[in-house]
């Protein structure tokens, strides 16, 4: 199974898989939380977002609640909080567990992926990124402090539309 054939709802609960939350585009794939020191990099994203959809590329937040309780609120306040204070408008999952028993399938198909320093495993913070192809391959993982504008996300993402 491809990784875009994991079940997964929207924010809103309209269901469906990672194929349609990506469109079939190269994605770069974030677990996302609202109240954490990294929250402001859904600036960044948004500027990705915007920038790089016209050319076949969208990001995915895929809001977490495993770390610290930095998302604890619902899919309501999340789409709030996230449309009202960064204009969020790419698309953002249903609240999904990235480590541990109740890992989702997305996040079983990324955990592999080594980042530079050849590190993979679990997630090990909110804002963990990982840049896929349209065929759903992990091809980069960038840690938590590497923000979406760094050179190194940018060229990768770059290197997925091809």
């Amino acid at each position: 199974m491809s990784l875009l054939d994991a079940p997964i709802a929207r924010l809103d609960g309209t269901p469906g898989t990672l194929r349609d939350l990506t469109g079939g585009r190269p994605a770069l794939l974030v677990n996302v939380a609202s109240k954490c020191g990294l929250t402001p990099q859904y600036t960044a994203l948004e500027a990705l977002h915007e920038e790089y959809a016209p050319q076949g590329f969208t990001v995915v937040g895929l809001p977490c609640n495993q770390f610290g309780g930095q998302e604890p609120g619902t899919a309501e306040e999340i789409a709030e909080f996230c449309s009202a204070t960064y204009g969020v408008t790419f698309p953002m999952s249903e609240k999904v567990e990235v480590n541990g028993p109740g890992r989702h399938a997305v996040y079983a198909g990324l955990v592999d992926t080594p980042d530079e320093a050849g590190e993979s495993g679990d997630i090990r913070w909110n804002f963990e990124k990982f840049v896929i192809s349209a065929d759903g391959t992990p091809l980069a993982r960038f840690s938590p402090q590497v923000t979406p504008d760094d050179e190194r996300v940018l060229s990768s993402l770059r290197s997925a539309i091809g």
